[in-house]
């Protein structure tokens, strides 16, 4: 894959260079600056693009910023914000935009080098990689009550195994039950969640969002 990386901690960018390159990726730009972020994404195009939130020259939400921007011009730009912090404005845009194709991670959160690729991996088929705890700061003021009462216990373990980014053959081999099976549990979710049909690919982010906010991420 080729991979943009924006990130002003220079350690950590060219610690994330090597991780990247070793493992048979190659980073196509490299920025560390905000204001450079927009301009090198329309550039360069990057199957995905790992950036951090706080950018110079304000460390507020540059990378962010640049993220929504980037991906209004480029739609589904895969993108994966690798930060300390959850921007819940700007974050909250970027999952609003569709949020496939989207991985927002806590450094402190990511124990392991193979979880952090495999969330890149991930985001940049288009997938979700969503840290639990940045969702539930996401959430925080969300409706009152259990939104997912209405689901099923099969419902919902269907639901969780969707929130930790399987797949519908995936989920039926683990869940023991044919795909199809899956298609129509995951259909009754949609229905009893709200979700409209026309909400297009959008619906299962939403879901996953909604089971994350309801039960804390866990």
């Amino acid at each position: 894959m080729r991979v943009l990386i924006a990130e002003d901690n220079a350690l950590l960018r060219e610690g994330l260079a090597l991780l990247l390159a070793g493992a048979g990726h190659e980073v196509c730009a490299s920025v560390e600056d905000g204001e450079l972020l927009l301009p090198a994404l329309l550039e360069h195009r990057p199957d995905v693009a790992v950036l951090d939130v706080r950018l110079p020259p304000g460390f507020r939400d540059e990378g962010l910023r640049a993220a929504v921007a980037a991906r209004e011009r480029i739609p589904g730009l895969p993108v994966l914000v690798l930060s300390q912090y959850v921007e819940q404005v700007y974050a909250s845009r970027l999952l609003a935009q569709g949020a496939a194709g989207v991985g927002y991670l806590l450094k402190d959160r990511v124990g392991r080098v193979e979880e952090f690729l495999d969330a890149l991996e991930r985001v940049a088929a288009g997938g979700v990689a969503l840290d639990p705890e940045a969702v539930s700061q996401l959430m925080a003021r969300r409706v009152h009550g259990d939104p997912l009462g209405a689901l099923s216990p099969r419902e919902r373990e269907v639901l969780a195994l969707m929130a930790e980014g399987h797949g519908n053959g995936a989920i039926g081999a683990m869940l023991f039950i044919a795909e199809t099976s899956v298609n129509k549990h995951i259909g009754n979710i949609f229905a009893k969640l709200g979700l409209p049909a026309a909400d297009g690919g959008h619906r299962r982010v939403r879901a996953v969002l909604a089971y994350l906010g309801a039960t804390g991420g866990r």
